[in-house]
């Protein structure tokens, strides 16, 4: 059975990541909930169109919608 080194580092069985696809050099991304650890493949492209049915506001700039976000006065 795989264990967490003193570096908190994680071997994936050989197995299992080829079930899913996981190969040398790939991303994941991992999520905790309901106390366990869940490694996610990151796929280039998964979320593109994501946000397509969110509207822009033609008046607000790219500087200003920054300046907003920067400093938290957004709504």
């Amino acid at each position: 059975m795989p264990r967490v080194s003193a570096k908190r580092r994680i071997t994936l069985p050989v197995d299992q990541c080829r079930e899913v696809g996981i190969g040398p050099g790939d991303e994941y991304q991992s999520y905790v909930a309901d106390g366990r650890i869940t490694i996610v493949r990151k796929t280039p492209g998964a979320a593109k169109g994501a946000l397509r049915h969110v509207g822009g506001d033609p008046a607000v700039s790219d500087e200003e919608s920054l300046e907003d976000a920067l400093d938290g006065s957004a709504p």
